[in-house]
């Protein structure tokens, strides 16, 4: 799978169904691998969180999430048809799964009502998908005996897939941390696929989405939590592209 440097972070050049093949290729195998999907915010983060940056460096790959990411890609030159974002992605793979077979595990959600709600719709939308379990971790630091039962819950149940909706980067850092740990050949983080799908968030319609204004959706849905987060880190992603572009022309022209 091509990459290409984004402002210090490698991020493939990939389409939905490349990456539901390396999936697809990884459970085969039985290897043990965890994907990122990265928004321009969180490559931004990355660049002074070092637990961040060390996830997308021994991720399988890192897949361009939103459409500043793809527009910086494109700004870099690289042909690219669009975004890989976790919530289309993990729809996806469900409506695949239900093909191959593949056993599902869900970690994530506000809380338990969530994951629940999220399990019924999945059933109802992807009724041959083989759900196997799923937990919804409080929102604090899980103690030791609470880590241990959880790693020894995920493999007891042999998923082969898990799903993993706890928000960047703490997704990351967790499946960067528990790779080793656990046996099911696939994690892949989602950020807000598990509050979209079970109906606890309202998505953008289509139209903003393929727009690629989302982002701006998101931010008037939920200003508290977004609108210092993306006002203080778009701005600086898009000066760093043009930063990296500038560089790469000089370096090109010497």
């Amino acid at each position: 799978m091509r990459k290409r440097d984004i402002i210090g972070t490698e991020v493939a050049i990939t389409d939905y169904e490349e990456v539901l093949d390396a999936i697809d290729a990884a459970v085969a195998s039985r290897g043990r691998t965890f994907i990122c999907c990265a928004p321009a915010s969180s490559l931004v983060f990355a660049r002074s969180n070092a637990s961040l940056r060390l996830a997308y460096e021994n991720a399988a790959f890192v897949t361009p999430d939103g459409s500043g990411v793809v527009l910086a890609a494109r700004m870099l030159g690289e042909r690219i048809h669009g975004r890989v974002y976790g919530p289309d992605l993990m729809r996806a793979h469900c409506q695949r799964a239900e093909r191959s077979g593949h056993r599902v595990w869900l970690l994530g959600g506000h809380d338990e009502e969530t994951l629940e709600r999220l399990k019924t719709e999945l059933a109802i939308q992807y009724p041959k998908l083989n759900v196997v379990g799923g937990f919804s971790p409080p929102h604090r630091q899980l103690s030791a005996s609470e880590r241990a039962a959880l790693i020894g819950a995920i493999n007891a149940d042999q998923p082969d897939v898990v799903w993993v909706g706890l928000g960047s980067p703490k997704q990351e850092i967790w499946m960067n941390e528990y790779r080793e740990s656990l046996e099911p050949p696939v994690l892949c983080g989602v950020g807000a696929a598990f509050d979209f799908i079970s109906g606890r968030v309202n998505q953008a319609p289509g139209w903003v989405r393929r727009a690629g204004f989302e982002w701006f959706h998101r931010m008037f849905s939920d200003p508290r939590r977004l609108v210092r987060r993306y006002l203080s880190t778009l701005p600086r992603f898009l000066l760093l592209v043009v930063q990296q572009r500038q560089r790469e022309s000089s370096h090109e022209s010497s």
